[in-house]
């Protein structure tokens, strides 16, 4: 069955490689089809128009579509991560190759797309009942760029 929404990513000319390089990152991803542009349409013949890809079981397009939009923070995907070696693995592979640290988990990587990179105990930490405790966990994020569990935790436990 296809899921009921598939995002679509516009990229200049890089689809493809974005592809491969977002699949190369997550667990259960692929690249499938690629569909070209044919001779007289607003791409260049023979060049990659589309490229279906799955990240961890979630389906997206690529579009080639040229450079007249670019990612900015507006959108982002967030990757809810179950300890502090899934945050480092994430947040080492998606800067790679030119990406930027932004903060409180945030960064874009190399084709502009941004990533929230969060612990999903994060959010059992800042929607804890004890309100003490869930603003001491959000004050001490709030001062990060990459998220150290570790840190929160302590910072909520006080």
């Amino acid at each position: 069955m296809t899921q009921p929404i598939t995002p679509c990513l516009w990229f200049d000319n890089q689809a493809e490689e974005a592809a491969h390089f977002y699949a190369s990152i997550f667990p259960n991803s692929k690249v499938g089809k690629i569909a070209r542009y044919p001779e007289g349409s607003p791409g260049p013949a023979g060049g990659v128009m589309t490229v279906e890809f799955t990240l961890n079981g979630q389906d997206f397009t690529g579009l080639n579509g040229g450079p007249y939009f670019k990612f900015n923070e507006a959108v982002s995907f967030q990757v809810p991560c179950k300890d502090q070696a899934e945050i480092d693995h994430y947040w080492e592979k998606l800067l790679a190759g030119g990406g930027k640290e932004s903060q409180c988990g945030w960064l874009s990587d190399k084709y502009g797309l941004s990533w929230q990179i969060f612990p999903t105990r994060l959010i059992e930490l800042t929607t804890s009942p004890d309100k003490e405790k869930a603003q001491r966990a959000m004050q001490a994020m709030l001062k990060m760029v990459k998220i150290d569990l570790a840190a929160i935790e302590a910072a909520a436990e006080g």
